[in-house]
């Protein structure tokens, strides 16, 4: 596989974390949890495609589905709770991401493809943890560049941009189901 293909194959990837995070950002997260989420998801990214490699593809079926599930009802939760927060007038903003089992969880959601990518990483020659970095490193840009763009419209817009946000993460989380 050449760097080009994987460079694609790695942004591909990062485009589910890259739209979420922009619904994030949107709800006004500290610059803490911008770091805090970009590392955590991609490490998510590192492991994933290297346990999808080494796992089977009956195993990873199984629990590719369940997590994927898992993920979308986060991800509608946390629009739910994005638009209920913004109507609601509260001036603070308490994320999920505050809570560690819910950023495992988060991280987990965007990462399922990767898990995916990994198995097919066994029919071709390339270098599993080369191809790994280089997708945990994409993901994590584009997780970061999401973040800080939404955080950016959020202040921009303000509460219209709470309202948005919490849309995209709810739209998102359906579409996970199909």
């Amino acid at each position: 596989m050449s760097l080009v293909t994987l460079f694609l194959l790695a942004a591909a990837l990062g485009t589910d974390a890259m739209s979420l995070c922009v619904g994030i950002g949107m709800s006004g997260v500290l610059r803490r949890q911008v770091y805090v989420l970009t590392f955590t998801i991609a490490v998510f990214h590192v492991i994933m495609p290297i346990a999808g490699y080494y796992a089977g593809e009956l195993v990873g079926r199984y629990i590719g589905r369940a997590a994927a599930i898992a993920g979308a009802l986060l991800l509608i939760y946390l629009g739910v709770k994005m638009i209920k927060d913004m109507l609601s007038e509260e001036e603070e903003q308490k994320i999920l991401l505050a809570n560690t089992g819910g950023l495992v969880m988060l991280a987990a959601s965007v990462s399922m493809d990767a898990l995916s990518v990994g198995f097919t990483l066994g029919t071709r020659t390339v270098n599993l943890y080369q191809a790994a970095a280089v997708m945990g490193a994409v993901a994590g840009m584009m997780t970061y560049a999401g973040l800080t763009f939404g955080r950016y419209v959020g202040n921009k817009i303000g509460r219209r941009a709470q309202m948005a946000g919490g849309i995209i993460l709810i739209g998102i989380g359906i579409k996970l189901f199909f």
